[in-house]
């Protein structure tokens, strides 16, 4: 029999508590029976369980000895008192103390991982440019990885090269020893790169793709209908509920915003907007398309038989303990149906108005005009640029026993407590101008217009900001100057506009540049031109960041988005220009004011710190008017 290699069996022959040949008799018992090599032992009458439980204590006051917070004190990288204060906090939050210690910022990851290294004896593995392979890591399965947050990296002469988060987990080695049956290796590897491997390395696409290929084998079956499968209700194992149900897993693991289901002539083609950026997978059962198409009907409640009108609808799914709010859309084509979903996680809560990155600047002045008894406050920017996000924040900042806030939305996307939330539909005729009316007869403080979309809408939002309410709501336009026009060319009269506007924002969504792989990068004539035109000056001596690509970010140099601002408080000497709708004098006016902060200045500043890059700020300048730069 090959020599075992459990942790715990090592370890008690070392003592002297058992010999080889009675811990190889008894992993071959494990093998047949799956139970912990504890029990095994006690079964076989090779330890009796008071013995082991002793030892076990002992080894476990070893481990106490030999602790994070000591090690650190050692290296000399805090002091007692920042281990006090850090075992303090660990005692209220219940986290692990190293997890502490980097939350409170007195050590890095690195450095706490590099101690313990050197402590350990054993390699650090920096995953994000580790050459690992697929079928290596998939040797132990999903569960098994995230539960020991654990992943196989290579395979060698010596065994298994194994990273762990935690190398000193006794029983989570024991566990993989039992599992791969092969000698292990230890590295260490951070814990926040491990499960952002594990979510990359371990994705549904395979799965979505071999359900795919059964349910295309089912439809081709002649004794099967399409009607027999889209109603195979929430039947687990049928195909059509697999196939979405990984798909959805796959969207949430990825942090996916939205799906995208597109029958093409041949194929069929599934994306996935991640980070703003479409990322797409291709099938060629395009005739499951149908079956997909009906059964997401089925689950928002819509009409399956109506394939030549488009339909909107809604549906609530939990997936891997999130609870994800389905908005979806369907168009025909021309090849049938394409079909849109707008995933909101409803377990991840609302960010507070702190958190939402707007520089201090335009923070502390949003929150001002947040404390105006009347007027109307408006967040612009392109679909999915974050608006709603900043006007449920701003509601929860806003929110409070003292005031009556009533929403009008289509639809309504979070839900808030104290908040009289209606969700518009036409198709009754409850219109937002209709609930607009009758919510002024409610006696709110405060009225929020998921989105002001025609002149009627406009009009009785901006007589409400007049008449002692605080009103709130979101425009389709691409800068804060851009809007006043935007809402004259609705119909909106400017003397009543400037009687209510106090404040504008408009909002992006820009890509950060990945901290695993950024490394500096040299201006080119054409960066440094354009970053002299938008500045006036040729200030260029910050240190710009470029990611390179490492597993992290999928080699593609970004790594998740952060909101960019910019803000725009009217102020006397715009009133006259908007009183008078003369819109070129209000855009002179503005860009000339202190009150306005360009969305582009915002976005280079974010460059200059190295969270984006001077890419990603050119981007986002190309989709402003050029009349909105200069």
């Amino acid at each position: 029999m090959q020599k075992n290699n459990s942790m715990l069996g090592d370890l008690l022959i070392k003592d002297g508590l058992i010999t080889q040949e009675q811990l190889d008799a008894a992993i071959h018992e494990q093998e047949i029976s799956g139970l912990k090599l504890g029990h095994i032992l006690i079964n076989l009458n090779l330890i009796n369980s008071q013995t082991l439980q002793t030892y076990l204590d002992k080894q476990t006051s070893k481990q106490k000895k030999i602790r994070v917070g000591d090690l650190l004190v050692n290296e000399g990288l805090i002091n007692q008192t920042d281990l006090q204060n850090a075992l303090s906090e660990q005692k209220k939050s219940g986290h692990k103390l190293g997890q502490v210690l980097i939350n409170m910022q007195l050590i890095t990851e690195e450095q706490m991982l590099t101690v313990l290294s050197e402590h350990l004896h054993i390699p650090l593995i920096n995953l994000r440019h580790y050459q690992y392979s697929k079928d290596i890591v998939k040797l132990i399965p999903e569960m098994i990885a995230r539960r020991f947050r654990s992943i196989p990296l290579a395979k060698g002469e010596d065994g298994i090269l194994i990273g762990m988060a935690d190398p000193t987990d006794i029983f989570a080695y024991d566990q993989l020893s039992l599992l791969l049956k092969q000698p292990i290796q230890l590295a260490i590897v951070s814990e926040t790169e491990i499960i952002q491997v594990i979510d990359q390395i371990y994705r549904k696409t395979g799965e979505i793709t071999s359900y795919a290929e059964i349910l295309g084998e089912e439809l081709a079956d002649a004794n099967l209908d399409l009607e027999q499968i889209i109603h195979a209700d929430m039947a687990v194992d049928a195909p059509v509920v697999h196939l979405l149900q990984s798909l959805f897993e796959d969207a949430v693991q990825m942090n996916a915003s939205d799906i995208h289901i597109e029958p093409d002539e041949k194929v069929l083609r599934i994306r996935q907007r991640i980070d703003g950026i479409l990322h797409e997978q291709i099938m060629d059962e395009v005739k499951i398309a149908p079956a997909l198409v009906s059964r997401l009907k089925l689950m928002s409640g819509l009409n399956i038989s109506e394939k030549r009108q488009p339909q909107d609808g809604r549906f609530n799914i939990k997936i891997q303990k999130n609870n994800i709010d389905v908005r979806l859309s369907t168009m025909p084509i021309q090849f049938g149906e394409s079909v849109v979903m707008r995933l909101l996680n409803q377990s991840t809560g609302q960010l507070a108005i702190d958190d939402l990155g707007m520089p201090d600047a335009i923070l502390q002045q949003f929150k001002r005009l947040l404390k105006f008894p009347h007027g109307m406050i408006l967040v612009t920017g392109p679909t999915g640029s974050g608006k709603t996000t900043t006007l449920y924040s701003a509601l929860s900042h806003v929110n409070d026993p003292h005031k009556k806030i009533i929403t009008v939305e289509d639809p309504v996307e979070y839900r808030l407590p104290r908040i009289n939330q209606v969700q518009v539909n036409p198709k009754i005729n409850l219109t937002f101008s209709k609930v607009l009316r009758t919510a002024l007869r409610q006696d709110p403080d405060i009225i929020l217009i998921g989105e002001i979309r025609d002149a009627e809408t406009a009009e009785i939002g901006l007589r409400a900001s007049i008449t002692g309410h605080l009103v709130l709501s979101s425009l389709h336009t691409n800068s804060a100057i851009a809007t006043v026009n935007r809402l004259l060319d609705m119909g909106s009269k400017g003397y009543l506009l400037a009687s209510a506007l106090v404040g504008i924002i408009s909002q992006r969504l820009i890509r950060k540049v990945c901290s695993g792989c950024a490394k500096d990068h040299n201006l080119s004539e054409q960066d440094k031109i354009f970053i002299s035109a938008i500045t006036n000056n040729n200030e260029q001596h910050y240190s710009y960041k470029k990611g390179h690509g490492c597993n992290i970010c999928n080699h593609s140099g970004y790594h998740g988005r952060i909101g960019v601002y910019e803000f725009l408080e009217i102020d006397a000497s715009m009133l006259q220009a908007i009183t008078h709708e003369d819109t070129h004098n209000f855009a002179e006016t503005a860009k000339k004011s202190n009150n306005f902060h360009p969305l582009h200045l915002c976005a280079l500043k974010y460059a200059q710190q190295g969270i984006t890059s001077i890419d990603e700020v050119i981007r986002i300048a190309g989709d402003i008017s050029a009349n909105d730069l200069v």
